[in-house]
């Protein structure tokens, strides 16, 4: 198919995204499966579509953003999170932290990040900012209802004091709920929280090219704290780190020198 270029431009006019950042052969292959969905034959059908039809614009920006997420997702990160680096990160910079989760899809992480810390301090003390790209998935995220395979990592005592059974879904409770401050946010042109203790992004940086990723690492780095903490997923490693301004505490986490 012809055309993706001019595509291109057309989508970030309409979203503000940039596809130019993202792997081009992996997305095109998912823009032309949606294509495919709606009996469409070129990228300019697909655009006018996007114009004029909303679901299908939602459904685009969702399909897009590849939003797969659960709770304590990789159980051994959080274990090492919960017991080094919260207890660092309070004698460091005390109770007050400073804690932004990045691409948070439907709010697993966050939440998760609230529930984790409550082992060290009383949720009134805790304040976590969750941004995303995807209105729809912040929109769920702020629901918080949740189907069992998702919170299956929670530990047992946490998933007993923070979830109620809802039908044949799980409802995060309120508790934990207000302790979230949900924002849009696109990592590859909008600004960055600044004076950050702890940065988790996890799994969302592997779809950028290696131009996006370290202007994306540059710009967390400048975001935390000198000692603060970055937490990414267990499918990404910083090969720079040390040029970005990083030194490796461990395997996922990294801090800023």
């Amino acid at each position: 198919m012809e055309g993706y270029e001019q595509f291109k431009t057309a989508v970030y006019a309409l979203t503000k995204i940039d596809l130019s950042s993202y792997k081009e052969k992996q997305m095109r292959r998912r823009i032309d499966s949606l294509i495919t969905k709606h009996k469409l034959s070129s990228y300019e059908d697909y655009i006018r579509l996007l114009r004029e039809d909303r679901k299908a614009f939602d459904e685009f920006v969702n399909f897009l953003t590849i939003n797969v997420s659960e709770f304590y997702r990789n159980p051994d990160q959080w274990k090492l999170l919960d017991q080094e680096y919260f207890p660092y990160l309070i004698d460091k910079f005390g109770q007050r932290l400073n804690i932004w989760s990045a691409a948070c899809s439907t709010g697993d992480e966050p939440y998760s990040l609230v529930m984790c810390l409550s082992r060290h301090l009383p949720l009134e003390k805790i304040r976590i900012i969750a941004t995303d790209i995807d209105k729809q998935v912040i929109a769920k995220a702020k629901v918080g209802l949740y189907n069992e395979k998702s919170i299956k990592s929670v530990p047992v005592d946490l998933r007993q004091k923070y979830f109620s059974r809802v039908g044949s879904s799980y409802q995060i409770s309120e508790d934990i709920r207000k302790r979230v401050e949900f924002r849009e946010n696109n990592l590859l042109k909008d600004p960055y929280p600044s004076g950050l203790d702890l940065i988790l992004c996890r799994n969302v940086v592997i779809y950028f090219t290696d131009e996006a990723k370290t202007q994306i690492y540059q710009k967390f780095n400048r975001s935390l704290k000198s000692g603060g903490l970055l937490f990414i997923g267990s499918t990404e490693q910083i090969m720079d780190y040390r040029e970005l301004g990083f030194s490796r505490r461990s395997s996922f986490f990294y801090q800023k020198k």
